[in-house]
């Protein structure tokens, strides 16, 4: 029973941050809920094996992670991978205020358009809240390189949003009688 309640309290605490996680690496919510449901089953399996228990968020992320790499590498050698529309998903979520809302909407729809490498690291530090060491340690690179993918993923995101910017103050706004 002790072992049903830890990983009843483990799903519970991180299940909706590894779901985005999934989400924003493989942008289908079917493929993003297996990617999680796949990462639950592998703690099941070999979950007691870690020591430090304290290390259980950084595990699950990681492992989300390396599955997600095997079954791209896997769809890559089976057939061809094609990336779906950001429009394929879910809308996020963002809370009460409408035009904090959009502002934000528009923010998540845009970082679909970075670079994968770029948008794993942005999203594991900026929705998901880890450090930098916990990234390269997640994403299995060196510290310096999480911050290089930060700087450009920023930059890049930036230039993305301003291209956005510039082309919806270019299309003439539609007055509704």
């Amino acid at each position: 029973m002790h072992n049903e309640e830890t990983f009843s309290r483990l799903v519970e605490a991180h299940y909706a941050a590894l779901y985005r996680f999934a989400l924003s690496l493989s942008k289908r919510p079917a493929d993003a809920a297996d990617l999680t449901q796949q990462t639950y089953f592998a703690w099941a399996k070999h979950g007691h094996a870690l020591r430090d228990t304290a290390k259980a968020k950084t595990w699950l992320f990681t492992t989300l992670y390396r599955e997600f790499l095997r079954t791209r590498r896997r769809a890559l050698r089976f057939s061809s991978f094609e990336e779906m529309s950001p429009f394929d998903r879910d809308p996020p979520d963002l809370g009460p205020d409408v035009s904090a809302r959009m502002d934000a909407e528009v923010v998540l729809a845009t970082l679909q358009n970075v670079d994968r490498v770029f948008r794993e690291a942005l999203t594991l530090f900026y929705l998901q809240g880890f450090s930098c060491l916990e990234i390269a340690e997640i994403l299995s690179v060196p510290l310096g390189t999480v911050s290089t993918r930060l700087f450009r993923g920023k930059r890049q995101l930036r230039a993305l949003l301003e291209r956005a910017t510039v082309n919806s103050a270019a299309s003439p706004a539609v007055a509704c009688a």
